[in-house]
């Protein structure tokens, strides 16, 4: 910028002193113009304030741009300003809610195991004792009915939307294997069998998801094979049991159980079932018409209204097994691996076992023992073959 001024002068004076004229043959012919003629005053002066007027003018353009690009940088370095601060409370929210969820995720399956544990172990007992004023089918119907539409209530009410076809076509599959087969089916043994063998029974439920796992794209390890043959071998050790000998009919069921049970657990995790908490109160839904429907068509009748000992049961059934605990295994199913989430089989025959004893009553021979430590063997195998694998 400083030598501007300078050139400008130059410029001002050669253009003053030169005098340009174009001749007929339209060459340019240049001159030096006398300083002392008057009559070249005017011609100075106009060409003075022209040439004034040209470098004012762009002198003016200059300034503009100078504070647009002032102006401008001002701007941008704002925007960056804000910008950064904009980033710095984004990550500070993203680390804070990756720090909560984690946590958050963590205690809901935490609290679900614990409600699977302890609330399903002492549901063989609880159904056992609801016997004594159910018929069989009717127990598990009305245990899962009422769970199911309490829950569907509820959620409904909260602005859940309502099943689509296709997935009360799905909730209809996995609540029969779950729910009529698996559930139905134990309540129904359990009119010979104990609870503690019936949960037991149960205890195989790892093994056969381990294998229908295979079905669909992971099949077992070596260490898993043996696992399964195991607890296999523990089931034919409870058909050895005089309690199952005797009827051959608690033995068959007891064996169809858990593979329902697997099975069904396996296809709702791939199946088009509702989202959320909604599956679990479709699948009781469903699961509990089937029940009832089932019991009816066998001539199961209430005959008297039951005492307050199964009523108390059956409230247990519904709020403890039903509305908390199949919540709480349906919450596990979509955030943890099949292994984890049917982990309760381990404990709920140690629970059930014990509440059996501590409160029916019921005897525990040594096969059962032998049972029940070769079925949790072959579970601890499928598991330490699922971590190596």
């Amino acid at each position: 910028m400083g030598a501007t001024p300078a050139l400008v002068w130059i410029s001002l004076v050669h253009t003053c002193l030169i005098h340009r004229s174009v001749t007929e043959d339209e060459t340019i012919v240049c001159t030096r113009l006398p300083i002392a003629g008057r009559e070249y005053f005017p011609i100075l002066f106009a060409r003075f304030h022209f040439i004034m007027m040209i470098h004012k003018k762009h002198y003016c353009e200059i300034e503009q741009e100078s504070e647009l690009s002032d102006s401008r940088i001002t701007e941008i370095k704002q925007g960056q300003v804000a910008n950064q601060d904009q980033d710095q409370d984004q990550n500070q929210k993203i680390s804070s809610t990756a720090s909560v969820a984690p946590s958050h995720n963590r205690l809901m399956i935490l609290l679900s195991l614990l409600a699977l544990y302890f609330l399903w172990g002492g549901t063989y007992l609880g159904m056992r004792i609801a016997l004594e004023g159910f018929p069989p089918f009717f127990v598990a119907g009305i245990r899962q009915l009422s769970a199911g539409v309490v829950l569907y209530v509820f959620l409904r009410a909260r602005g859940n939307p309502r099943p689509t076809r296709a997935q009360w076509l799905a909730a209809i599959l996995v609540g029969g294997l779950l729910l009529v087969v698996g559930n139905g089916g134990v309540v129904f043994a359990e009119q010979w069998v104990s609870s503690g063998l019936a949960a037991l029974a149960l205890g195989a439920i790892p093994l056969w998801a381990a294998l229908f796992s295979g079905l669909f794209g992971r099949w077992p390890t070596r260490v898993e094979w043996f696992g399964l043959v195991l607890g296999f071998l523990g089931i034919v050790l409870l058909n050895l049991e005089n309690g199952l000998h005797a009827n051959p009919i608690g033995a068959i069921i007891l064996l169809i159980a858990p593979i329902s049970w697997a099975l069904g657990s396996i296809l709702s995790q791939r199946l088009p079932l509702p989202k959320g908490v909604m599956a679990s109160a479709a699948q009781m839904l469903t699961g509990g018409c089937i029940l009832l429907i089932l019991g009816l068509s066998i001539g199961e009748r209430m005959t008297s209204f039951p005492a307050p000992r199964p009523l108390l049961a059956m409230a247990f059934l519904v709020i403890g097994g039903s509305l908390i605990a199949f919540t709480a295994y349906g919450y596990l199913l979509r955030h943890v691996r099949p292994a984890l989430a049917t982990s309760y089989a381990y404990v709920n025959p140690v629970v059930a076992v014990g509440l059996g004893v501590a409160l029916a009553g019921e005897q525990v021979t040594p096969i059962e023992l032998l049972a029940m430590l070769t079925i949790l063997s072959g579970v601890v195998l499928v598991s330490l073959g699922r971590e190596r694998g």
